[in-house]
C-alpha cells in the first residue's frame, strides 16, 4: 500500500491509503459477515481511508439511513480498531422522515443540523472526533455563512478534524472557502466528486440540479484543482459500478460521447500490455495522473476488493499514459 497526506493543519492533517474503501452498502444490501471480511482484508493489505455517509443506505429499506455508520461502528469495536484507521462520513443528504429521500426532504446544511447529525455519526461509529466530515451535497436554503461557522465550530471543538464537500458547484465550493479564510476558520480541504477514464456529460440536467450535474469532475472543477494543490479529489464511481468488465452493466448515456469507443479501446489495450484488468488500469491512471486522485472502491466482495488492491502497485509507463490521455 502506499500514503499520502490530506489536509494542512498539522493538527488535523491525516496520512491516509492511496486508496480508498466505500461502506455504502455495508450492513445493507452487504451483509455482515461479508462487510467484516471486506474490512479485515483492506485493513490487513495497509488499507486506512474508509467512507461512509449518515444515510446510507437510506433506499435499501425505505429508512432514514445509518446502517453503514452502525456496522463500522461494530466492527470498529469488534476489531479493537482505533484511530490508525480513518473514517470520513458526510452529513446533508439525511432523509428527514422514513419513504422520502434527499430530493425533497433532506436534513439540508443549517447549523443546528450540522452539529445534531455530526453527534448521531460519531456516536454509530463510536469515535470522540470524525476524522473528515464532509457536506454531502448543496443547501441553497442556509446562509452559506451558516453552513461555513457550523463545520468550524465542530472543527474549533475538537469533535471534527478535516471538512471537506461533495456534490457541490466549484464556485459554491471556493465561495465558502473564501469565507472560511476571511474569518479565520477552517474550511474544506477534501473534495469528494464522481471521477473515472470515461469522461461523463456535466451539462444534462439532474436531479440536484437543473443546470447539470454537480457531482461530476467538469472542467471548472479540475481547473480550480490546479489552481489549489492544496486540496485533495477523493473519486468516487471510479469503477462506473461495473460497467467497464460487465455486460450486465450497461453504460448511462452521459458516457456515450464520441470519445468513449477510442477511450475503451486505449484502456484494453494498456490492460493488455500490462497484464492487467481494465478496472486495474482505470484506478492506475486516476492514481498516477498530473491531477492525482484518490480512487474510492466499493467492493461486494473479498476477490472484488482483491482486484483494486493490486491496482495500487500497478504503474504506467509514460507511453502507456500518454496513450491513456490522448485517446479523445
Amino acid at each position: 500500500m502506499r500514503y499520502r497526506t490530506i489536509g494542512t493543519d498539522p493538527a488535523t492533517r491525516r496520512e491516509v491509503s492511496v486508496l480508498s474503501l466505500g461502506a455504502m452498502l455495508f450492513g445493507s444490501a452487504t451483509d455482515e459477515a461479508t462487510s467484516y471480511a471486506i474490512l479485515d482484508r483492506y485493513v490487513e493489505a495497509g488499507g486506512t481511508f474508509i467512507d461512509t455517509s449518515d444515510n446510507y443506505a437510506f433506499w435499501v429499506d425505505g429508512g432514514q439511513g445509518g446502517q453503514s455508520e452502525e456496522l463500522l461502528g461494530r466492527w470498529r469495536r469488534s476489531r479493537g480498531v482505533g484511530a490508525e484507521i480513518v473514517i470520513a462520513t458526510k452529513l446533508g443528504a439525511r432523509p428527514l422522515a422514513p419513504g422520502t429521500s434527499y430530493l425533497d426532504n433532506a436534513e439540508g446544511l443549517p447549523a443546528t443540523v450540522i452539529r445534531e447529525s455530526a453527534e448521531r455519526s460519531r456516536d454509530r461509529l463510536g469515535v470522540e472526533r470524525l476524522d473528515l466530515l464532509y457536506a454531502h451535497i448543496e443547501d441553497r436554503a442556509v446562509p452559506l455563512q451558516e453552513t461555513v461557522e457550523g463545520f468550524a465550530e465542530l472543527v474549533t471543538e475538537g469533535t471534527v478534524g478535516l471538512l471537506g464537500a461533495s456534490n457541490h458547484r466549484a464556485w459554491r465550493v471556493e465561495r465558502a472557502r473564501a469565507l472560511a479564510a476571511a474569518a479565520g476558520l477552517p474550511g474544506y480541504e477534501v473534495l469528494q466528486y464522481h471521477r473515472s477514464y470515461l469522461p461523463n456529460r456535466t451539462d444534462l440536467p439532474s436531479d440536484l440540479d437543473p443546470d447539470g450535474e454537480p457531482g461530476g469532475v467538469s472542467g471548472d472543477l479540475l481547473s480550480y484543482l490546479r489552481a489549489e494543490p492544496e486540496l485533495t479529489l477523493v473519486a468516487y464511481s471510479p469503477l462506473l459500478k461495473g460497467a467497464f468488465t460487465r455486460a450486465d452493466k450497461p453504460l448511462s448515456p452521459a458516457y456515450d460521447l464520441p470519445s468513449a469507443p477510442r477511450r475503451l479501446k486505449a484502456l484494453g489495450d494498456v490492460a493488455g500490455q500490462c497484464g492487467a484488468t481494465v478496472n486495474q488500469v482505470v484506478l492506475a491512471w486516476l492514481l498516477g495522473g498530473e491531477l492525482p486522485s484518490i480512487p474510492l472502491v466499493g467492493a461486494s466482495s473479498v476477490a472484488q476488493l482483491e482486484e483494486s488492491l493490486a491496482a495500487v502497485d500497478l504503474e504506467l509507463t509514460a507511453e502507456q499514459r500518454h496513450r491513456l490521455d490522448t485517446a479523445w
